[in-house]
């Protein structure tokens, strides 16, 4: 049987989080990324030559208007994710939007509607979601072997340093909530369900911008996740899934350069024999195999639009410096 072509890639912005994601698709024959789009001409065809794209255009529009290109990646400052997913939706593209899609529900769910409309698929890039490791702990987790779950703790930090970084710049929906907790969030949702309440804590700099922020959620039948993230304190990386007879320990939870999972109970560490993979390459790969009808996507509409519905309120709880109960 012929292999399926393989899907012929857009990259809208000449953004760094590319380089993982170019460096991540080497390895799958069904990804083709071919052109990238710019507000800059000459820096989209400068971009070009150093990653080997074929093609190079100076607006988002040109790159939308190439009927060779199937689908693009949406990794743009947070503000504009929305808009330009909407608008490769509606220029007849698949989407694979950088996270976080949104904060706002209604966004989401918006995003979604249009997909539906243009009969296009979209995924938010929770890269992480798709390591192997994390598959193997939902194993571990619906087997039992560290009881019922009952604690999530999560953690991811490091230092921007830089301030014309985006993520520093509150007019592009930067902060470290939006910027690196969201994983923290994401994975709570990912193996405890949808919080019923939820606490944040922020800290600010001048410009009112969450730099860290510690955070609490209620999930149904009592299941706890803590977390904490921020962008002025060294590299942190950690998740723990502790259960009622034992738990999982995962010191590389996001990237997954060095993926180690540790189930630890009884006094005892065991070490959880897990593949590597590139999850950038992984979270293109599943996408591209859905859009050739091999696959369905890893994250869809339910979780995008629960995860913006989660962050939203803990935004909320920030502001008002109080618990935040969500609808069910």
């Amino acid at each position: 049987m012929t292999a399926p072509e393989p899907v012929s890639w857009g990259i809208l912005s000449t953004a760094r989080i590319n380089e993982l994601v170019l460096a991540g698709v080497r390895a799958f024959p069904r990804v083709r990324t071919r052109a990238v789009g710019s507000r800059d001409a000459g820096r989209a065809e400068a971009y070009a030559r150093e990653h080997g794209l074929e093609r190079a255009y100076g607006t988002y529009d040109e790159l939308l208007a190439d009927a060779d290109v199937e689908a693009v990646y949406v990794s743009l400052p947070n503000a504009f994710h929305v808009e330009w997913t909407i608008r490769a939706l509606r220029a007849g593209k698949h989407v694979l939007c950088e996270k976080p899609l949104t904060r706002r529900p209604e966004e989401a769910e918006e995003v979604f509607d249009v997909a539906a409309r243009e009969g296009r698929l979209v995924m938010e890039a929770f890269m992480w979601a798709h390591a192997p490791q994390i598959r193997r702990a939902r194993e571990l987790i619906d087997r039992g072997e560290i009881g019922e779950l009952r604690l999530v703790r999560a953690t991811h930090a490091f230092t921007a340093d830089d301030p014309r970084d985006i993520r520093l710049l509150t007019e592009l929906d930067g902060g470290s909530l939006m910027d690196v907790g969201c994983y923290c969030v994401h994975a709570a949702r990912r193996f405890a369900g949808e919080p019923e309440r939820v606490y944040a804590e922020p800290i600010r700099n001048g410009a009112g911008l969450d730099v860290r922020l510690a955070g609490t959620m209620l999930f149904p039948g009592g299941v706890v996740a803590h977390f904490d993230c921020g962008l002025d304190v060294p590299v942190r990386e950690e998740l723990e899934l502790v259960g009622a007879d034992g738990s999982l320990y995962l010191p590389d939870p996001w990237h997954a350069t060095a993926p180690r999972l540790e189930l630890r109970r009884g006094g005892r560490v065991e070490l959880e024999p897990v593949a590597t993979a590139d999850p950038y390459g992984l979270e293109l790969d599943n996408l591209s195999a859905a859009i050739r009808g091999e696959a369905k996507p890893l994250l869809g509409r339910d979780d995008a639009v629960a995860q913006a519905r989660a962050l939203d309120a803990l935004f909320r709880s920030a502001e008002e410096r109080a618990p935040v109960v969500l609808d069910q």
